[in-house]
């Protein structure tokens, strides 16, 4: 199980008083798990607001990105690739943290202050990656926070073709149990590629309320 954290001593502003018009909810604090699992379970993820050094930002969009567990568009050429890969959990995080946070990556954001920060929550049990394997070498996969009935993506890698939707189409399955209906698969922001393995966009409100519940939710037994 995993093991509770110091409590954060900030803070976050109230979801009413959060603009309606802007995705940035407030700047600054820190990164220490107690503070993660927080911003988390009232909505909200860090991302760097500007530069390497300046203050965190913290995100809670207008429309959030979220991937329904049993609207997951898995295509026959997908089916017919998961053949070929293994997919393993936590045998590798620090190697798909690294590979999703190669600066070469165009849009990279995964600062090494972010990249420590996910290795203490991993290690306290609250962060988890899903990862395709094939032939003995670590395709691609990706990772991401579990509290409860939420797992929020994070990032994902490959580097060899479908590797990253073969490891998202596990985590689907891992997710997909007695508590589906409930849970909450959220990928942050959609994409036109998130779109096209059926990522919707859910109003802030709507997304908060669907967060409360799947709170109460135990997590998948894969991490209990």
């Amino acid at each position: 199980m995993p093991v509770l954290p110091e409590p954060t001593p900030w803070v976050f502003p109230d979801p009413l008083d959060w603009d309606p018009d802007d995705d940035l909810v407030g700047v600054g604090a820190d990164l220490s798990p107690g503070t993660l699992l927080n911003a988390y379970m009232s909505g909200l993820f860090p991302m760097p607001s500007g530069e390497m050094h300046d203050p965190m930002g913290w995100y809670s969009p207008i429309e959030r990105g979220v991937l329904p567990l049993r609207g997951m568009r898995v295509s026959k050429s997908l089916r017919r690739a998961a053949r070929d890969f293994e997919i393993r959990v936590d045998t590798a995080f620090e190697d798909v943290i690294d590979a999703c946070g190669d600066r070469g990556r165009p849009d990279g954001w995964i600062t090494p202050a972010i990249r420590a920060a996910y290795l203490e929550l991993h290690g306290l049990g609250w962060v988890h990656s899903v990862e395709a394997w094939r032939e003995g070498r670590l395709a691609g996969g990706l990772y991401g926070v579990c509290i409860g009935g939420l797992f929020a993506g994070e990032s994902m890698f490959h580097v060899e073709r479908d590797a990253s939707k073969v490891a998202l189409l596990g985590l689907v399955e891992i997710l997909t149990d007695e508590y589906v209906d409930r849970r909450v698969l959220d990928v942050q922001w959609r994409t036109d590629h998130l779109g096209s393995l059926g990522v919707i966009e859910v109003p802030r409100a709507a997304y908060l309320t669907n967060l409360r519940s799947a709170l109460d939710v135990p997590m998948p037994r894969r991490w209990r």
